[in-house]
């Protein structure tokens, strides 16, 4: 292939199967969102501690439907920036999840290691998706200007 061929590649849009999966997460987040936002509504007097987790699970399914109708309506390539949004929503999530079981756990004065263990465990999947993300942008972004040089003749 030429430079040509291959920026011609790189400057296409998300792939059909890459739009399927984003739209799979937008229908998945906001149908998550509906339902808790349903069984929110239908229960009246809950605890004040189980109106803000469903407050913020609402929160973070509207933000995967956001994320996956973004990164469907997207007619510029992205170059892994959709990865990179995920790994940050993904790392912010994993982040309330914590705050959240910490804060429960304090109030309740006990220690639960598997909790800490589910913690940990998500944390570092969060991270590693993350700088798998960033990785593999950065990586695009090298390949593109150095084809964009060759392409043009300089360098």
């Amino acid at each position: 292939m030429t430079p040509e061929e291959v920026l011609a590649r790189l400057d296409a849009p998300l792939s059909l199967r890459k739009r399927v999966g984003y739209l799979a997460v937008a229908f998945a987040g906001l149908t998550g969102s509906a339902l808790i936002g349903l069984l929110w509504a239908t229960e009246p007097g809950l605890p004040t501690r189980t109106n803000v987790a469903f407050a913020v699970l609402v929160a973070i399914g509207l933000c995967w439907a956001a994320f996956g109708g973004w990164a469907v309506t997207r007619r510029t390539p992205l170059f892994a920036r959709e990865r990179v949004v995920a790994g940050w929503l993904g790392v912010g999530a994993w982040l309330v999840f914590s705050v959240g079981a910490l804060i429960i756990s304090l109030v309740r004065q006990e220690f639960e290691p598997l909790l800490l263990g589910v913690v940990l465990v998500l944390g570092v999947v969060a991270a590693v998706h993350l700088r798998a993300a960033r990785q593999a942008r950065a990586a695009l972004l090298r390949r593109r200007n150095a084809l964009a040089g060759t392409a043009t003749g300089g360098e």
